[in-house]
């Protein structure tokens, strides 16, 4: 039984970890060049207030918010529209690359 249970952990373990290998980091950074830093910054820090900073987020929320976006559940004109042409692995790649990103913090003054 200890032995099936530990054979089953390491699938999962597996799973997850295949999927976190999935994302590549370099093709997330040059997607983000092409389609993301003229309005979050090459770093997901933008200095502008009215664009959110993403850089640092957590990878899960990133995907889940360009999958919204691409799906029409969040609507945002111009989000909506840069999320139609991105693909899956587009989204997985731009998620992972902006979640290794250093964040900074908003500044209200």
């Amino acid at each position: 039984m200890k032995n099936y249970v530990i054979a089953a952990l390491s699938g999962v373990a597996l799973m997850l970890s295949s999927h976190v290998i999935a994302a590549d980091l370099e093709a997330g950074k040059s997607k983000a060049a092409e389609a993301c830093a003229s309005c979050h910054g090459a770093d997901g820090n933008s200095p502008a207030p009215n664009f959110p900073k993403i850089g640092g987020q957590y990878r899960t929320y990133i995907e889940k918010v360009l999958k919204d976006y691409k799906s029409g559940t969040r609507n945002d004109p111009i989000m909506n529209g840069m999320a139609a042409s991105l693909s899956t692995a587009d989204i997985e790649n731009l998620a992972f690359y902006y979640s290794r990103q250093s964040g900074t913090l908003n500044s209200n003054k």
